[in-house]
Formats: structure tokens, C-alpha cells, sequence
């Protein structure tokens, strides 16, 4: 199986544990998640959620203020999704976050919306893309899982 599929928690990064806590919570309120998505080229969010409805959020994780200071490409997601959220750990300085974003707050295991970000429903036409990277790129990722050595380079997730 792919080595980046199958990390433990000894071996993600702080941001992915994060992500993690964060899919956990999306997973309890129906929506389903991918982790790494890009949306367009250029852009990669760290978790994108799609709800029970096609509703599309996307929320970044930032797991210090370096982190999210070094972050200059995150308004470019906005178009991308319904709702855009940060998620962070209880230690961050959640002041420095616009507090016209959504906020969640996670760790590894799980989260909890602290803030709905506002909703800025996408149009049917880019709607529709989205809904097809999420699906291609998730039975991309799940195809990888079943027969690694399918060969998944160019274009996989």
C-alpha cells in the first residue's frame, strides 16, 4: 500500500493530526472528506467536506502562527466551496484568524465548530467540478489502497 496512505500518528505532521480530528467530526455530522485536494492547479486545501445535501466546505489547518502567517494563498479557496473554515488546536491565537471565516477547533482525535463560516453558495457549474475532483480523487485514493501497483502517478489525487 502507499507509505503517505497509510501513516500512523507517530509519523503525521501536526497539521495532519489536525485534519484528522477535524474529518472526525465532519465524518459524525454526515459529511465525507478528502484530505489534500486540489482544487485547481496551484491550490492544494488541507481537508475538503462534502455534506449530506452537495454542500462543499473546505477548512484549512494551521497548527501555529508561523503556520498561518506563511499562508498567503488561502482566499483563494473561497471560490472553491460553500463555507471555509480554519481549524486549529486550543493553544492557537485564534484573534489572529478573520473573523468573517469559520473557526473549528481540533486535535487529533477530534473537533468542534466553534464559528460557521458564512455560506457563499458556489454556482451549479463549478459546484459540479468540485463534486467530481472529490469523487475522482477519492476513488483514486481508495483504488491506490486495493492495488498499489496499478500505477497511480500523474494526476493521482
Amino acid at each position: 500500500m502507499p507509505d503517505d496512505l497509510l501513516q500512523t500518528s507517530a509519523t503525521l505532521q501536526p497539521g495532519q493530526l489536525l485534519a484528522r480530528g477535524v474529518c472526525r467530526h465532519l465524518r459524525a455530522m454526515n459529511f465525507v472528506c478528502v484530505e489534500e485536494l486540489v482544487p485547481v492547479r496551484g491550490l492544494r486545501v488541507d481537508v475538503m467536506a462534502l455534506g449530506p445535501k452537495g454542500e462543499v466546505w473546505v477548512v484549512e489547518c494551521k497548527s501555529s502562527r508561523a503556520d498561518f502567517q506563511s499562508d498567503h494563498k488561502w482566499q483563494g479557496y473561497l471560490e472553491w466551496c460553500d463555507r471555509f473554515f480554519w481549524a486549529v488546536d486550543g493553544d492557537f491565537p485564534t484573534d489572529l484568524l478573520p473573523n468573517e471565516t469559520g473557526l473549528i477547533l481540533a486535535d487529533a482525535y477530534d473537533a468542534e465548530i466553534v464559528r460557521m463560516g458564512p455560506e457563499n453558495k458556489l454556482a451549479a457549474a463549478r459546484r459540479k467540478v468540485m463534486v467530481q475532483k472529490f469523487a475522482r480523487t477519492a476513488a483514486m485514493r481508495l483504488q491506490a489502497l486495493r492495488d498499489p501497483t496499478a500505477g497511480f502517478g500523474a494526476g493521482f489525487g
